[in-house]
């Protein structure tokens, strides 16, 4: 069975204060490649999905184990790769060691009032290149953008995540510029359906007005959309992505609400209503269930 790994798993291995939380419950860790110890970044070579996407700018001599092949870096040679929290990966580092940068952050860590996720930019779509060979120029501009990611994350400026999270789509969207027309693997039909069933989930997200109500919140549901059985969906959505269906609507059904519990002054019980509860009490157990806590208390300590 592939191993789940969290970004609380790197956390004692990071340099310290390389892990920022920001108020709506994300994490962001830029780092140095050279900080890490040869002990340390034995858990990369470990073949696990990550519950967080990652960037990282590598030269040395390694291999990148990802979904069926290996991409070799030869000594001199500088990537940039990108991987996402679905498919699973791990590097192996032949001779010497690896230097570069990293960035890493979960999905809670993009601003709210973005509509986008980390799976609508193609560098982190399981299906398009997400491995690029940099020329010397090339190389050069994205450890610029590295940099200022450690340097800020280091800072105590109040708006910090915003600027940070600017870093980090300036870094995707120069990726993007080195293919344009990214070519991409012909889909099959997991791979679709698993992409229809993202898309339902996150059309039904940011909620801005209370007036809104989510309408799919559970696996039947999704399934008499898209036309397939419940089990079928299940099956299939385990395979690409390691998660049953309810894990994924729930996940996302819990990160709205942690997003509405800090970001507005909507009531709790509105809240539960537009995230589509019965009851109150009912979004009041299933937050304590998935964050140990409950929504009153999240909003106490904003």
């Amino acid at each position: 069975m592939v191993q789940q790994q969290t970004l609380a798993d790197y956390s004692s291995s990071l340099p310290e204060q390389a892990v920022s939380n920001r108020r709506s419950g994300g994490h962001f860790a830029a780092v140095r490649l050279d900080d890490f110890s040869e002990e340390s970044l034995k858990s990369t070579t470990v073949y696990s999905r990550k519950d967080f996407y990652k960037i990282s700018l590598i030269t040395g001599h390694a291999s990148y184990y990802y979904r069926d092949r290996e991409y070799l870096i030869e000594p001199g040679i500088c990537a940039l790769v990108f991987t996402n929290r679905d498919v699973p990966y791990r590097w192996e580092v032949h001779s010497g060691s690896c230097s570069g940068y990293s960035c890493m952050f979960t999905e809670d860590f993009l601003p709210m009032h973005t509509y986008q996720r980390p799976t609508d930019w193609t560098v982190f779509d399981s299906d398009a290149q997400s491995v690029f060979l940099l020329s010397i120029e090339e190389k050069n501009r994205f450890i610029s953008l590295f940099q200022k990611m450690i340097a800020e994350q280091a800072t105590s400026y109040l708006h910090k995540y915003d600027l940070l999270f600017l870093y980090v789509l300036e870094c995707i969207h120069e990726a993007l510029k080195l293919s344009p027309e990214l070519a991409f693997r012909s889909q099959t039909a997991s791979t679709r359906l698993t992409n229809s069933f993202k898309a339902l989930l996150a059309n039904q997200f940011p909620l801005v007005s209370t007036s809104q109500q989510i309408e799919l919140r559970n696996a039947q549901a999704f399934a008499d959309k898209l036309a397939v059985h419940t089990n079928y969906l299940n099956r299939i959505l385990k395979l690409e992505t390691g998660k049953t269906t309810t894990q994924l609507i729930s996940e996302r059904i819990m990160q709205e609400a942690r997003a509405l519990l800090i970001h507005s002054n909507w009531p709790i019980s509105q809240i539960s209503h537009s995230l589509g509860f019965d009851e109150p009490t009912h979004f009041t157990q299933a937050f304590r269930k998935h964050t140990g806590q409950t929504p009153s208390a999240l909003r106490q300590l904003v």
